[in-house]
């Protein structure tokens, strides 16, 4: 396909607010549209940052959908949501795009509560196919059977196992449906495992594409593979589909970052670059950092382990380098497992390890944990296996909002028996968590810690192994008693600058959510006029739930002030910004010492 430059752009995107006016253009215009939203697209990214390879691979089909569909009244779903940015800025929010993923702006992701054109709100993979069926089987309910329904999920996506259970389901229902696969062999991370293999092998042999096809096995009728970037081949063939009844498949091929070539070329890094020169594609450099970020303290710290002990193995649902596992893959390529997009299989499979010996250190972000709940009840606790889960993203993550924020994994992991809730409150802790975790536990334990940079350069000290359920003071005080776990400490510790009766303050690391150190909580309640908690995640069932019911249990009758995470959802913004507008910065904390 020609590549238009900026020297022959025609300003057709300035007058296009939504996807009427795109409808409106000639065909032979398209082209010149896309390279105007990609380069709109990298000019916004390039300053403001955000998720920018996904969403230039897939320009061309963007447009596509929205010339040849009548949205919004027909319905169109984008898979996660990292591609969407072209399609927020051609249905309403052009002018407002350079507030994406900032405090107070528009999301990351397509939200229902942003514009009727964001037919789903996704953050979370693989829900595409399932929610654009249900649409389409409510629209025939209803007589609007003429009605199209898109779904566009990528190949890492939809080898998920809810993908996976959407197509079966498709296949034999009559729904007016349009799976769109956008192939670019990448999510974060390149994809793994079978299917990959499978879609790698049909780009190149037209007679596996048309006879032993997956999909067409399924009852879809299925189109391609055709090239995501040719305009008129992706018009021709979306057309054609448009007349075509019942559940459709077409398989595209894009290359994620199309049109910068250092997004093309690097496509792990320019998933979400940060800030970058919009003409060079180079990466601005950040001040580097004197502190190492926590999935780096942990990725760095397994291997050092997995050197002495030759039990451990590491597991993660299509997170390699996110969680810094990729450290192990490269010292221990046999017991380094990347499952994909498989967040209920990573959890099954670590147990299964777990039954023959084996330690699995299952490295999933707080967020996705919440996937395979019943999997972490059924297949690890229930039977008692000693399944390390390592919750990278913990507490508030930022500008990734309301579906990313790790808030709730307390809450909804402090219920389930036999397992341990363990909360580091810095670098040292974490490392000495991991160490004690693989000296034979006989339950399984959880570990959360946040996104982002610790604040101990020196944190590669010997190992010491940790009591299990056992806090620790920090500070000695006459009245009131703060208890915190994970990286509130900080917070706590800041809050001291605000007041002048810091004397009267006792700070408690508690360090374990469950098991509670019930010894510890006794002379809490037995020495102090009022007790405050602090966390990083949702009040209702959290860590400072815990304390009352502990308070609840044993009669104490004393004032008890719980702080964290309101019960609403979190939207976008800095973790700064946010724990201001939440009360959970220093000053505000420091308020509630009087």
């Amino acid at each position: 396909m020609k590549l238009y430059f900026c020297t022959v752009l025609e300003n057709l995107l300035k007058n296009i607010s939504n996807p009427v006016d795109v409808r409106k253009l000639h065909a032979s215009q398209l082209p010149i549209l896309a390279a105007e939203l990609r380069e709109f697209i990298i000019d916004i990214v390039a300053t403001k940052e955000g998720h920018l390879g996904a969403s230039l691979g897939v320009v061309e089909l963007t447009i596509a959908l929205h010339y040849l569909f009548d949205t919004p009244n027909d319905l169109l779903v984008w898979d996660v949501g990292h591609q969407a940015y072209g399609h927020k800025i051609l249905t309403g929010r052009k002018d407002i795009f350079f507030t994406n993923r900032q405090f107070g702006g528009i999301s990351g992701f397509p939200s229902r509560k942003e514009s009727e054109f964001d037919a789903f709100g996704v953050g979370h993979s693989s829900t595409s196919i399932s929610a654009i069926l249900g649409m389409a089987i409510a629209s025939s309910l209803k007589g609007a059977s003429e009605k199209h329904h898109i779904a566009v999920i990528g190949d890492a996506s939809i080898a998920s196992g809810m993908a996976f259970e959407a197509l079966n389901h498709a296949g034999v229902c009559d729904a007016n449906i349009l799976i769109i696969l956008n192939d670019n062999a990448i999510g974060i991370d390149p994809s793994v495992g079978a299917l990959k293999e499978y879609l790698t092998k049909v780009k190149t042999d037209k007679k596996l594409a048309a006879q032993n096809n997956i999909i067409k096995a399924l009852n879809f009728d299925y189109s391609g593979p055709i090239d995501g970037h040719d305009l008129p081949k992706l018009l021709s063939e979306i057309t054609r589909l448009k007349a075509v009844k019942g559940p459709k498949f077409l398989h595209v091929i894009t290359t994620k970052g199309k049109g910068l070539q250092r997004a093309e070329e690097d496509q792990v890094t320019y998933h979400a670059p940060g800030k970058f020169d919009k003409i060079s594609g180079e990466r601005i450099p950040k001040e580097k950092s004197v502190f190492t970020k926590y999935q780096d303290v942990f990725g760095k710290t397994l291997v050092e382990l997995a050197t002495k002990n030759d039990k451990i193995v590491a597991i993660t649902p299509a997170m390699l380098s996110g969680s810094s596992l990729n450290l192990m893959l490269k010292n221990f390529p046999k017991r380094t497992f990347d499952v994909g997009i498989a967040e209920q299989h990573a959890v099954t499979l670590a147990a299964g390890m777990a039954t023959q010996g084996l330690i699995p250190f299952c490295a999933i972000y707080s967020t996705f944990l919440q996937r395979a709940y019943d999997q972490v009840i059924h297949d690890v606790a229930l039977q008692n296996l000693p399944v390390v889960f390592c919750l990278d993203r913990a507490g508030l993550v930022g500008e990734d909002g309301a579906t990313h924020h790790g808030v709730f994994d307390i809450a909804y992991l402090r219920c389930i028996p036999n397992l341990i809730i363990a909360v580091p409150s810095n670098e040292i802790e974490l490392r000495n968590l991991l160490f004690t975790a693989q000296k034979g536990l006989k339950n399984p334990i959880a570990i959360r810690y946040p996104r982002g940079f610790g604040a101990i350069m020196d944190w590669e000290k010997p190992f010491s192994e940790i009591e299990i359920g056992k806090g620790i003071c920090l500070q000695k005080g006459t009245k009131i008693a703060v208890l915190s776990i994970g990286t509130m400490s900080s917070i706590i510790e800041q809050s001291f600058e605000f007041i002048n009766n810091k004397d009267e303050i006792s700070h408690y690391d508690m360090r374990f959510v469950k098991p509670l150190d019930e010894a510890l909580l006794h002379d809490i309640f037995r020495n102090h006029e009022k007790i405050i908690t602090i966390e990083d995640g949702v009040i209702s069932g959290g860590f400072g739930s815990a304390v009352l019911e502990f308070a609840a249990k044993y009669h104490y009758k004393k004032e008890v002030k719980i702080l964290g995470i309101p019960d609403s959802f979190i939207e976008h913004g800095s973790v700064c910004e946010l724990q201001n507008a939440l009360g959970l910065n220093p000053k505000s904390v420091s308020k509630y010492y009087n």
